[in-house]
């Protein structure tokens, strides 16, 4: 088989690494890739968002699979173009896509659905939503509608910060038109936890549920970022809890979605706050998460074709998915600055040192190759990915390995992983 794989981080290599071990694949291009995607596969200059070039290559090179990693284009409905031409695509239509979208959508959506999320207010006019700000118990969260590349939803603590990230979002436009309208809700209390599900719209088969660390800094301090790291699984989620949010939140998205003629079939992300009522939806994603994917696909030993491909197919039933019971870590090294404005350019040294290390994974996200040299070209940069059965082993071979890339500005989190500790001294 030919494979496409569109994007250029690190879930995107992670996805390639894991498609590559597959005895079906003949050959993996990537659009737009990285510098390590590119030592598996072609890498082609198109970007992502270029659903009419992407669909053109995939006829021209027959293609037999694409593989979608990142939201955008499935939001603009890439999976639409190329079901138009009869080529076959991994992921969700463009109206299953507005899941995650629209917050907007989403949470009126699950209101309807009876799928228990935060209590919410939605605003397209600034006024107003300042309004109801100033009258609201705090802490509250304020989320951009549309896509915000994981930085559009803002805890407030108090009124003026409110009243800023209001002007920032709704006046300022600093996402643009996602921000036009904003969702206001409750501040949910608990442990977060992520869960990926595959599903043909019919059956779904939950993934090792998972924890992401979005804060930039050491005890979940700072601004939000896409992610500085994630570990799977997550002791929190017990068989109980995963019986419960299979129950309340998966199952009756997938039914609802059926219902509402936007039949979802891909990867579908469900970002939790399990509390001390039960788990509650914060976020729906259209696609894997990055970075649990660089810690999900690690532990599984099926065949990653074989299920994509049953899932295009409609009998993801038949399916008998297997997966290690190794733990897996993932720490993401990122540019100074980043999440806000960085720098690119600054030369990468150290991944010689991991070469043939056991257990361990590189899965480049900003890199690229200049002059012979490998140099950063992101806000995050690489991702280390360890795997172990004992917790400590995994997270202190991750960091063992971590130490040893170095790049001007390197700036990573020390505490992935603190909240597993926590859980097994407890």
């Amino acid at each position: 088989m030919k494979i496409l794989v569109v994007g250029s981080g690190g879930r995107e290599h992670a996805l390639v690494w894991k498609l590559h071990s597959s005895p079906l694949v003949k050959k993996i291009y990537a659009a737009p890739g990285n510098a390590g995607i590119s030592t598996l596969a072609e890498c082609v200059q198109i970007a992502s968002e270029d659903l009419v070039g992407l669909a053109d290559f995939a006829e021209k090179n027959y293609v037999d699979l694409t593989v979608v990693g990142p939201e955008l284009p499935l939001t603009l409905g890439i999976v639409d173009e190329f079901k138009k031409r009869n080529l076959s695509i991994f992921g969700p239509t463009k109206k299953a896509a507005e899941i995650e979208g629209s917050k907007v959508f989403a949470k009126k959506f699950m209101k309807k659905h009876h799928i228990p999320t935060a209590s919410f207010r939605i605003f397209d006019k600034p006024d107003e939503a300042l309004d109801f700000v100033k009258s609201a118990d705090m802490p509250l969260v304020i989320k951009a509608d549309g896509l915000a590349a994981g930085k559009g939803a803002v805890i407030i603590e108090d009124l003026n910060t409110g009243i800023s990230v209001i002007q920032k979002m709704m006046v300022e436009k600093v996402f643009k038109d996602a921000g036009k309208r904003v969702v206001v809700e409750d501040f949910l209390e608990g442990e977060e936890a992520t869960i990926l599900a595959f599903t043909d719209g019919k059956t779904i088969l939950p993934m090792p549920s998972s924890q992401d660390h979005k804060k930039i800094y050491d005890g979940d301090r700072g601004p939000n970022t896409g992610g500085m790291g994630a570990y799977a699984p997550a002791p929190v989620v017990d068989d109980r809890m995963m019986r419960r949010i299979y129950d309340e939140i998966l199952e009756p998205t997938i039914v609802g979605m059926e219902q509402e003629e936007r039949t979802f079939k891909g990867a579908l992300y469900a970002g939790l706050m399990l509390t001390d009522r039960g788990p509650k939806v914060m976020e729906f994603n259209c696609r894997f998460g990055d970075p649990e994917t660089q810690v999900i696909l690690p532990l599984l030993k099926s065949d990653l074709v074989e299920i994509f491909m049953s899932i295009i197919e409609g009998d993801l039933s038949l399916q008998e998915v297997e997966w290690t019971d190794d733990f897996a870590i993932c720490v993401i090294l990122a540019s100074a600055g980043y999440p806000g404005k960085y720098e690119k350019g600054k030369e990468i040294f150290g991944l010689e040192k991991i070469e043939g290390a056991e257990d361990v994974l590189i899965f480049h996200a900003g890199t690229k190759q200049a002059r012979g040299t490998l140099v950063t070209n992101g806000g995050r940069v690489l991702g280390v990915t360890g795997t172990d059965k004992n917790v400590e082993k995994a997270i202190n071979k991750v960091y063992v390995f971590v130490d040893k890339i170095k790049f001007d500005g390197v700036q990573f989190r020390r505490d992935i992983g603190y909240r597993v500790r926590r859980v097994k001294k407890a």
